[in-house]
């Protein structure tokens, strides 16, 4: 295979093997794993968010995780500012990047390209920041609603990353969202060659992997991270406090609910996540080679899906 600004991108459902086939395909082609899962940027959860532990670290390099702290409210713009420059960075080096994730958001900008918006100051975050502090997100939907009714339309009321980022950028710029996706989409990696694989397992299967997940998850020390969390009070609306497990586990420790009705409500909202994300790459990133089943390395469809990745 001719690695001349190859990367490799690996997509599919929570729980359903992505980052070890990623690990499996970079040692093969002599390669690193480049995080494309937003929950995975965040520092402080790393149990619960599945990060690579540190003999997975050992055996190949991995890039972009525990990269922002939970008190922040990182963006597709900046994460592909940074998967941009580690790309690169491992071009020049002679690796192959292997990006991998289930956050549909990043891999599609990565591979399909961006609207030109332009980054909106610091001094328009923290107005817009106030703002939602001050009113809530109903209050700044209803007026994005005003400002740029079409963008408004397609946000949840409960959307709070989207509806602050439309905010942001009409104060910023004078223009809203709506207008500037009109624009053609641009790449920020033109001469990237992406070489795109997918799992779609079956939703049973998929079932019992993220019901297997949380249990391991609980007995790793997730809920430690939570009551960590818990003592940082921190918004409940940042991305990092909203991770699968988080709220969850959140309802436990301020007394809410018991710890079996926190694991069962977590172990079904993962469920549903998975499904979402399943639909997401099975109809959204309708390119590149399928795994029809979770990984397993032993599986023969899989041994042939990596043959044909080396050739």
């Amino acid at each position: 295979m001719d690695k001349t600004n190859l990367v490799i991108v690996i997509g599919g459902p929570t729980a359903s093997g992505k980052s070890q086939l990623a690990m499996d395909v970079a040692l093969s082609l002599g390669g690193a794993v480049v995080n494309a899962d937003a929950m995975q940027m965040y520092k402080n959860t790393p149990i619960i968010s599945a990060c690579p532990t540190a003999e997975d670290k050992a055996m190949v390099e991995h890039c972009l995780y525990e990269v922002w702290d939970a008190a922040q409210n990182g963006s597709v713009v900046e994460w592909l500012e940074l998967a941009n420059a580690e790309i690169r960075r491992l071009w020049a080096e002679g690796k192959v990047p292997v990006v991998v994730g289930g956050t549909g958001m990043y891999i599609d900008n990565l591979i399909n390209g961006v609207t030109p918006i332009p980054d909106t100051s610091a001094e328009v975050k923290r107005k817009v920041q106030q703002m939602l502090a001050e009113q809530g997100v109903n209050a700044l939907h209803n007026l994005l609603a005003e400002l740029d009714p079409l963008t408004a339309q397609r946000l949840s009321p409960n959307d709070t990353t989207r509806v602050r980022r439309a905010l942001e950028v009409f104060y910023d710029t004078g223009k809203p969202l709506s207008e500037w996706h009109q624009i053609p989409m641009i790449k920020k990696l033109p001469e990237a060659r992406f070489e795109v694989i997918r799992i779609i397992p079956h939703k049973d299967e998929l079932d019992e992997r993220c019901f297997i997940r949380f249990d391991k998850m609980m007995q790793q020390g997730a809920l430690a991270e939570v009551e960590a969390l818990a003592k940082r009070n921190l918004s409940p609306k940042l991305p990092a406090m909203r991770a699968l497990g988080v709220p969850e586990l959140l309802e436990y420790v301020t007394g809410k609910i018991s710890l079996d009705e926190a694991v069962a409500l977590g172990k079904l909202h993962t469920r549903q996540y998975a499904k979402r994300q399943r639909t997401w790459f099975n109809n959204k990133l309708n390119q590149g080679q399928v795994l029809p089943c979770c990984y397993n390395k032993n599986d023969l469809v899989v041994k042939n899906l990596l043959n044909c990745v080396k050739k």
